[in-house]
């Protein structure tokens, strides 16, 4: 994932670390090396964890398409609102237990309400 041009880290974070490391023609100092290597830790830190939520997201994303496109397959109707109520559920155990239940329910209660 790249972060966009205008994102926050961007625009604040890498200038720091750039401010520290490069501003100054003199070496740095032992306070500055300890300073540029926290932020510099925090911001690779930031980084993985924003990695980890966008694949996170992107797993409960393909698992309501998986659910819709099952309910859609089986000639099952979907009202707006339960498709936006599954396409809303940000959990992915949730997500797949619909799944499950989407491959041989007769209608879409049995899915979401496990009737």
């Amino acid at each position: 994932m790249v972060l966009p041009d205008d994102a926050l880290e961007k625009s604040v974070a890498r200038p720091l670390l750039v401010h520290f490391r490069l501003a100054r023609q003199e070496p740095t100092t032992d306070e500055e090396d300890d300073v540029s290597a926290e932020i510099r830790a925090w911001f690779e830190d930031y980084e993985r964890k924003l990695r980890a939520e966008a694949r996170e997201e992107g797993r409960t994303e393909e698992a309501a398409r998986a659910v819709l496109t099952t309910l859609r397959v089986r000639s099952i109707t979907v009202p707006d609102a339960a498709r936006e109520r599954i396409l809303a559920e940000k959990d992915l155990e949730t997500l797949r237990r619909w799944l499950e239940r989407a491959t041989v329910a007769a209608s879409l209660a049995e899915v979401l309400d496990g009737l």
